[in-house]
């Protein structure tokens, strides 16, 4: 019976100091105790309110809170599949005070260390390389926007697999039919 008063007490104490502190606040606190505690992110499915007044526990999965871990998740291979990754997490999954509609070279850098992903030689080339493979646009000098394209590698492409459809098909191109027409 100790230890779950010790628990209680624990709760009743962090919720006070958190209380004065807005979600973003108290999010980022949770966040470091995590860390500094070496303990994994734990994260509640978020309450949802059906259209008959049901109130439960949605059962989506977690998002992704660091880019090492979706990094890890996505597996890009290339540092222009990295710049793609990097500036969709900007988009669309990092923290509020940390999203970014467009990435530079300041915040490539910043992570591809923070994804302990190799550094390009000339980091100031990922952006135009990235954009000339069709993944980012350029909205500014030196500034480039996510397109549709690097979207979708990101969102639907990564990670690739071993050249097997779900189904365990294999991905192959269609013979050439080429050689059938000269031979006829």
């Amino acid at each position: 019976m100790a230890a779950k008063d010790k628990e209680l007490g624990a709760i009743s104490s962090i919720i006070d100091l958190l209380k004065p502190l807005d979600a973003t606040e108290r999010s980022r606190v949770l966040e470091y105790v995590l860390k500094r505690l070496e303990m994994g992110a734990v994260q509640a499915a978020p309450i949802v309110t059906s259209e008959i007044g049901i109130v439960g526990r949605g059962t989506t999965a977690p998002a992704v809170k660091d880019i090492r871990t979706l990094t890890a998740e996505k597996q890009p291979r290339s540092a222009n599949e990295m710049v793609a990754l990097i500036a969709y997490y900007l988009s669309e999954l990092a923290p509020e005070g940390d999203r970014s509609p467009t990435v530079n070279v300041g915040l490539i850098r910043k992570y591809f260390k923070m994804a302990a992903f190799p550094m390009p030689r000339a980091p100031q080339n990922a952006l135009t390389n990235a954009a000339a493979a069709g993944y980012l646009e350029n909205v500014s000098r030196g500034e480039y926007r996510l397109n549709p394209v690097g979207y979708n590698l990101i969102v639907h492409g990564l990670p690739r697999g071993s050249g097997l459809e779900p189904g365990g098909m294999h991905l192959r191109k269609p013979r050439s039919t080429k050689r059938r027409r000269h031979r006829q």
